[in-house]
């Protein structure tokens, strides 16, 4: 198409030879080859530019994966550790309210057995001797028998202690 509006153009200007038109056909064909290489070229590096983003994100994809495994591994032995610590817990509140319950039974106890109540046929410990006076014996104050119930001593409450 070019040749013809050339060889037009040419026979109504100057007259071309055929050579100097199969020389300028040849360098458009040349033009023309270098062209398509050159996009043959930026297409193929385009190809590989594509195909090492679509690597890199499989292999992104492939890390991420190996990750979340590894973290879904991790919940799943934290969450058993915590089960396991919850259920002790669970034990040990059930354990401190039973010995609260009997430490407050204890010291109900410990209040009655050392209240001025006088249901023990004297008013206060300390007269342990003087409501038992048909023994004939002194006893010391610091003895044992100055408090019939011996191992509680004036109105002290129990305490618990964490190696019970």
């Amino acid at each position: 198409m070019a040749t013809s509006r050339i060889g037009s153009s040419s026979s109504s200007t100057t007259p071309r030879s055929s050579s100097s038109v199969e020389e300028f056909q040849q360098v458009l064909n040349e033009r023309k080859r270098k062209r398509m290489a050159s996009n043959r070229e930026a297409a193929r590096r385009s190809r590989m530019r594509k195909q090492k983003q679509l690597d890199d994100l499989m292999g992104q994809v492939s890390q991420l994966a190996h990750e979340n495994n590894q973290i879904l591994v991790n919940i799943n032995i934290t969450t058993q550790i915590y089960l396991n610590i919850e259920a002790e817990n669970a034990v040990l509140r059930a354990q401190m309210a039973e010995l609260s319950t009997r430490l407050q039974s204890l010291n109900e106890i410990n209040d009655f057995i050392n209240s001025n109540n006088g249901v023990f046929g004297y008013d206060h410990p300390n007269n342990y001797e003087a409501a038992h006076d048909h023994h004939h014996h002194q006893v010391n104050d610091d003895t044992f028998m100055n408090n019939p119930w011996g191992c509680f001593y004036g109105n002290q409450p129990l305490i618990a202690s964490a190696d019970m």
